[in-house]
């Protein structure tokens, strides 16, 4: 059956409708950025470039890094713009917009999806100026409480020791991001449990002139822990978009990882005077890995 244009929105050009994309403007491989100016950051390193598109806080250069087709697009931040950024990336290779059907089954595309960002640590053991791959995420957001996410037994019960440990009166949820794409470009980086919040002060522990309903709010994020057969689960650092990346990813089929430069550390008061730097640093390293 097609889908409603109400739902479906393409503009008059035949792209997307936040995106302002068409089909053969992505490749199946997609890095991912909240700064749209650090979009041309990474395209600067492209041996050419052969589409610019800049719509709201979605930018996107297309091109080729060593002879392989790349997209790199900018989110803004928050699971908002990734619930935006995910279902239109999808429509855009697994619906006919001339038919405004779903593709078959056996003709969808699974894209690639590396989310390059920034992160603060939790933990005292993760230096600043590292990178990290995330493993697990936890949503703190409610983005999962209108989606048929089917999490494993490992993740409900973290989910839940999460929502016991904080207080609160929803469950969080937990995902597991792509085992083989970890492996490929998250060789010799920290491998740690990813927090995403619905926000950057209050949701993240940070006081300027409102006070905390939790004032142990990182404390308790820090002392987290869950025991299973896998090990200990622990949070290592926190952000505002990974889980939203890989429970999207896992239910529409996508290959999703998330590469964190960690750029503070809130266990010891440090924030990275090099932060550029450790950026730069992640953004070579995944292009060369992927």
């Amino acid at each position: 059956m097609p889908i409603p244009e109400s739902e479906l929105i393409i503009n008059r050009d035949g792209s997307v409708y936040h995106l302002n994309l068409l089909p053969d403007h992505i490749s199946d491989t997609i890095i991912t950025v909240g700064d749209p100016e650090r979009v041309p950051l990474i395209s600067q390193h492209f041996d050419s470039i052969e589409t610019q598109i800049h719509k709201r806080e979605f930018v996107t250069h297309v091109g080729y890094y060593k002879g392989k087709r790349l997209t790199v697009i900018s989110t803004g931040m928050g699971t908002d713009n990734i619930d935006i950024l995910i279902n239109e990336l999808d429509a855009l290779v697994n619906i006919d917009f001339v038919t405004r059907e779903a593709r078959p089954l056996e003709e969808r595309i699974a894209l690639r999806i590396v989310r390059v960002g920034t992160s603060g640590a939790l933990q005292a053991d993760i230096p600043v100026g590292s990178h990290l791959v995330t493993e697990h995420a936890v949503g703190l957001d409610s983005l999962m409480q209108f989606y048929p996410l089917v999490e494993t037994g490992l993740e409900v019960e973290v989910a839940t020791g999460i929502q016991q440990s904080l207080d609160l009166s929803y469950r969080p949820y937990c995902v597991r991001g792509t085992d083989l794409l970890r492996e490929q470009l998250g060789a010799g980086m920290i491998v740690g449990n990813t927090l995403t919040c619905p926000g950057f002060y209050g949701p993240q522990g940070r006081v300027l002139r409102l006070d905390l309903r939790q004032p142990d709010l990182i404390s308790r994020f820090q002392n987290f822990r869950h025991q299973s057969a896998e090990g200990e689960f622990r949070l290592t650092n926190f952000e505002m978009e990974t889980a939203g990346y890989y429970a999207l990813g896992r239910m529409l089929g996508h290959e999703v990882v998330s590469l964190n430069a960690i750029v503070a550390n809130r266990a010891t008061g440090e924030f990275a005077t090099n932060a550029e730097v450790a950026v730069n640093d992640l953004i070579m390293k995944t292009l060369d890995r992927i």
